[in-house]
């Protein structure tokens, strides 16, 4: 048996096999946007903003018709559903490559906090779905002067 001397300098060598390992399964598990993987469900972006009077959830909703739109609210969560669905394509051509997705979609967002129900209002523009849910007024922060004296 033969004994090799440790030499720190040659731990760098090590350190970089593991990052390059790292990166190797990072880039296979990882899901892309134009993968097969993603191509299988539509999961549109969603922001979620609050102020101090509001909610407010904007999501991207490219290719989706204004009635194929749902947006409930149910105590303090608020659910959005849509479908897009597949353009019917020529029958003359064919079709090379598909990165487009389609299908239906479901998030639910728990706001954390007493909302007003009867004042929720949502908009749709240019693709865009937008939904202004205000909170009560138990729920809004209030600043308390203090008394000096």
């Amino acid at each position: 048996m033969t004994l090799i001397r440790w030499n720190p300098a040659r731990s760098r060598d090590l350190v970089d096999l593991r990052t390059e390992m790292d990166r190797l399964f990072d880039g296979f598990f990882s899901l892309r946007p134009y993968s097969a993987e993603a191509a299988e469900t539509f999961t549109p972006p969603v922001d979620v903003e609050e102020t101090s009077d509001a909610f407010v959830v904007r999501a991207d909703l490219p290719g989706v018709n204004e009635k194929d739109v749902k947006v409930n609210l149910h105590g303090d969560t608020l659910t959005l559903r849509a479908e897009r669905k597949r353009e019917q394509t020529s029958k003359e051509g064919s079709l090379h490559r598909t990165e487009r997705v389609y299908g239906m979609f479901e998030r639910s967002f728990t706001l954390g906090s007493p909302v007003r129900a009867d004042q929720v209002k949502a908009s749709y523009r240019n693709g865009v779905l937008e939904v202004r849910v205000p909170k009560a007024e138990e729920a809004k922060v209030r600043e308390i002067e203090v008394e000096v004296g």
